[in-house]
């Protein structure tokens, strides 16, 4: 595809997508007739992002962190600004383009936002490089692991690394210059090049540009052999191509090299039209976001002026686009670094413990959960041990006459594929609500729906105009006394590597009255039923926002009416302008309110007369906090006499409206004790959790001086140690 092809492309789809646009600008005046929200009440969403990725940041400063976990910190640091940038400032930048000039509650425009966002982002950057600095200079070599430049090499790890470049790597490289019959050459995603540029010996001072990537193919650190007391000896495989230059442009003067990075937008979404087929839909999209814009691009330190401006040209970019790296361009890279076997410089090893109700495996699992409902808590609690054991036990029970189950992310190998294929095949009726628009996992989820379907799997795409986002799984069993259903109801994808990373919550049940509006949930996302009334059940975009508003409204009639009335909410976001209005209402009258919110936060806690009884707190560390928890007193002092909710959806307008989300009760007494025992240890913990000031910012608690249990050991471990110690006691 042409520049000017590309061009009227974009100009097309920012056209068909004003709407769109101006729909993403979450109305200032929330339902219900009450006052809009001012930009006093309303944090800006994009800031408070950079926030939450300034506490990931912290992780790899704090000396607390093991050293490679530091390196590994980093590199999430760096990933989740990635994503921030193809995906909100994208986002930004078509609004700009569209004309969009809505202001959010926080009164920004978008190209207001987007000056704040530089503002704030460039001293973080200082920072990390100054981490990295620490780390590669000082602190890792002095346990045995070295990160050198070029120039430190002996004679003989040259010779190692002009072997390994000329056998290996030279063969893969693809010098690709510019002129009269080369164009400007097409540069992928995130990716990193080399820019040289080049004299010709008989054409004089005439500059000629060449583009030289960084191939991925490869790892992106060249070990060496390690010398007495080292144990790792690494070179970048940028610094051994930047050194090798001369073999790929030979005759050529070079004359100067500058690394750069690329980011492009990938908030590439079309309309549907009458009569498109979403596969098709979604496979153009992923055609387009190739091709899609570039919205930053990174330069090292120094960069070299003349070619700065020629890519900046070529790209049509502006300054405010262009970031000077003061360290490494890309520093996913150092994931590499991070995960070298080194035990000491590593969190401790955690395996996953199997749940005690689960622990004979040859049990009936089915007859587990009749007993009760089953609440496990990943990763502390095995998610393989459970829930991939129960959707495997369903495909090979011959009792089960059906399984539907819907599948947002679910990554590479994922055992959850081939058990639905065998299920089919085997004539169990299997449905499986593919969403298909997951961002980033556009294709692998299109490949996954594309085998399912081969094998005799009922592919559903989701309802038009909104995400499937739910994570739920029915299975239908004939048994003596008829049909039974069973499910599973959880706050995390059916991903078995981020069960591994994520913190999320599993419900197994059988209850008739969660189960049979299951049944009528799953009609709503692959027929045409129009049921909007679930008695149970909080579904969205049907009746979660406003069940959410009628509890919260509960507790602050209960807190005039001189009843205990409390709010403790879990969960990864909150934006919401018509939540955060009735927070405050609640707020106002006394209500306790306490939000455990993990990424950006618009509420502004502590406003006088507004927020003073709303704390908000973060908890970030080794594992990414994920589970979804509600809870509500409902008139009771006892917690656990109150309300709890788990789900798949945080306090966002785009998982009340845009999304099918469900949230459900657990009314099981020993889940809701376990449920409580997480919100205390999280509410309790010293190490790990950050108080969100008025202002937006952040502070991190310190644990007092012999501080135990969980303010003295953080949320994560003091729940590890806590799985542990009752795996043992069962022996």
């Amino acid at each position: 595809m042409g520049k000017v092809e590309r061009n009227e492309s974009r100009a097309r789809r920012a056209e068909s997508r004003v709407r769109v646009e101006r729909a993403a600008v979450v109305p200032e005046s929330p339902a219900g007739g009450a006052a809009p929200l001012t930009a006093e009440q309303y944090l800006n969403r994009e800031l408070s992002w950079l926030e939450f990725n300034r506490r990931v940041l912290h992780q790899a400063v704090d000396e607390r962190t093991p050293l490679l976990e530091r390196v590994n910190f980093l590199s999430i640091f760096c990933s989740n600004l990635d994503e921030f940038f193809m995906k909100r400032v994208g986002l930004l930048k078509r609004q700009i383009e569209a004309g969009v000039m809505a202001r959010r509650p926080d009164g920004l425009t978008a190209g207001q936002q987007l000056e704040a966002l530089r503002a704030k982002l460039e001293p973080m950057l200082k920072q990390q490089a100054e981490v990295y600095a620490e780390l590669a200079g000082r602190l890792l070599p002095a346990r045995g692991i070295e990160i050198v430049g070029y120039e430190q090499l002996t004679a003989e790890e040259r010779r190692q690394g002009e072997i390994y470049f000329r056998s290996t790597v030279f063969p893969v490289l693809t010098p690709l210059a510019v002129d009269m019959g080369h164009p400007f050459p097409f540069l992928s995603n995130l990716s990193t090049s080399l820019g040289v540029t080049l004299r010709h010996p008989k054409r004089g001072e005439e500059k000629m540009f060449a583009r030289l990537k960084i191939p991925r193919v490869f790892p992106q650190f060249v070990r060496l052999a390690p010398g007495a007391g080292v144990r790792y000896r690494l070179l970048s495989l940028a610094e051994l191509i930047r050194h090798h230059l001369d073999e790929l442009f030979p005759g050529m003067t070079v004359v100067d090299v500058m690394a750069f990075r690329i980011t492009r937008n990938a908030d590439v979404e079309r309309d549907a039209e009458d009569g498109e087929d979403l596969l098709d839909l979604v496979e153009e999209e992923l055609r387009l976001r190739r091709f899609e814009k570039v919205v930053r691009l990174e330069l090292g330190p120094k960069p070299d002026p003349w070619m700065r401006e020629f890519l900046m040209q070529e790209l049509e970019l502006t300054e405010d686009d262009v970031y000077e790296m003061p360290g490494l361009l890309d520093y996913t890279t150092l994931r590499e670094v991070a995960e070298l076997p080194v035990a000491d410089l590593r969190y401790e090893a955690w395996t996953p413990q199997t749940p005690k109700a689960l622990a004979d495996e040859e049990a009936d699992l089915f007859g587990v959960i009749r007993q009760g409902d089953l609440l496990v808590h990943h990763p502390y609690e095995s998610f393989n041990a459970s829930i991939e054991r129960f959707v495997t036990t369903a495909a090979a029970d011959p009792n089960v006459l059906a399984i539907k189950i819907t599948l947002y992310r679910t990554g590479n190998d994922s055992p959850f594929i081939p058990a639905l294929i065998r299920a089919a095949e085997a004539g169990k009726q299997v449905v499986a609500t593919v969403e298909l628009k997951a961002r980033f996992d556009e294709a692998q989820n299109i490949y996954q729906a594309q085998a399912l379907e081969k094998a005799g799997v009922h592919v559903v795409y989701g309802i038009v105009g909104l995400k499937t986002h739910t994570k739920t799984t029915l299975v239908v069993r004939r048994e003596a006394e008829g049909l039974r259903c069973y499910a599973h109801i959880g706050t995390g994808n059916y991903h078995v590597q981020t069960a591994k990373l994520y913190t999320d919550l599993s419900l197994l049940t059988c209850r008739p009255e969660l189960t049979e509006e299951l049944v009528e949930l799953y009609h709503f996302m692959t027929g045409r039923s129009l049921k909007e009334e679930y008695k149970k059940l909080l579904v969205a975009p049907l009746n979660m926002a406003q069940r959410f508003k009628a509890l919260i409204e509960r507790e602050a009639a209960n807190r005039q009416a001189g009843k205990p009335a409390r709010i403790v909410a879990k969960m990864n976001s909150l934006e919401d302008p018509a939540i955060c209005q009735e927070l405050y209402r609640a707020s106002a009258v006394g209500v306790p309110i306490e939000l455990l919110v993990r990424g950006f936060c618009c509420l502004r806690p502590g406003l006088a007369g507004v927020s003073e009884n709303i704390r908000v707190t973060s908890v970030i560390g080794r594992f990414l906090e994920h589970s979804r928890i509600f809870h509500f007193a409902a008139g009771a002092e006892n917690p656990l006499d109150g309300e709890f909710y788990i789900g798949s959806a945080d306090w966002m307008y785009r998982n009340f409206q845009a999304r099918v989300e469900v949230i459900t009760p657990v009314e099981d007494a020993a889940a809701k004790a376990r449920l409580w025992e997480i919100l205390e240890i999280m509410r309790q913990d010293q190490v790990q959790a950050w108080d969100m000031q008025t202002d937006g910012s952040y502070v991190l608690r310190r644990p007092a001086a012999g501080a135990t249990g969980a303010a003295g050991l953080g949320t994560h471990r003091a729940l590890m140690e806590l799985t542990r110690g009752r795996a043992l006691a069962r022996g």
